[in-house]
């Protein structure tokens, strides 16, 4: 498949549309109403977790007329976390991200594919999951290959500490 320059300046304006748009839902302030509460966005209660799933009450829809579903400090954080490989997909209301084959540079018989799913408006650990798939080349196929356990969770734990890096800068900021 050629891929020609209008494919990649494509995909980077659909990036940050799609980041402009997460941005403003996030953080603007509609007239008469009051600042985000970010502050429960790391509480973790059953309670949110449901009303978020459900849009009832303290959903992103009531908040801000149907903003982002998910917590946006993870969505975020799983951006700039595979930001260097090139996107496919990215749902800020499903919160699903998913990413096209990426080589490293220097390496020619290796790609990996990464798919992020974040899962609540929580900021937890268990609230992100991560799907690598890596091939590599033989006799000109590409064929499936093991990833190791610990690539996984690194990448996991890197989004979760971005995550509350930005956060913290948020609370500090406010």
């Amino acid at each position: 498949m050629r891929t020609y320059p209008f494919d990649a300046a494509f995909r980077a304006s659909a990036l940050i549309a799609g980041l402009a748009v997460v941005g403003c839902t996030s953080g603007a302030l509609k007239s008469g109403s009051s600042a985000p509460a970010f502050d429960g966005l790391g509480a973790g209660s059953e309670s949110d977790l449901s009303a978020a799933q459900s849009g009832g009450a303290g959903s992103a829809k009531d908040q801000d007329g149907g903003g982002i579903g998910v917590n946006a400090f993870l969505w975020r954080g799983a951006l700039d976390t595979i930001g260097f490989m090139p996107l496919i997909s990215a749902d800020p209301f499903g919160g699903v991200i998913i990413t096209d084959w990426y080589s490293p540079p220097g390496v020619v018989n290796e790609r990996f594919k990464a798919s992020v799913y974040i899962l609540s408006r929580a900021l937890r650990s268990d609230a992100i999951r991560m799907n690598i798939n890596r091939q590599v080349l033989q006799n000109g196929q590409w064929v499936s290959a093991d990833v190791a356990p610990s690539t996984v969770a690194d990448l996991e734990n890197k989004v979760l500490a971005t995550a509350r890096r930005m956060r913290s800068q948020t609370r500090r900021a406010g």
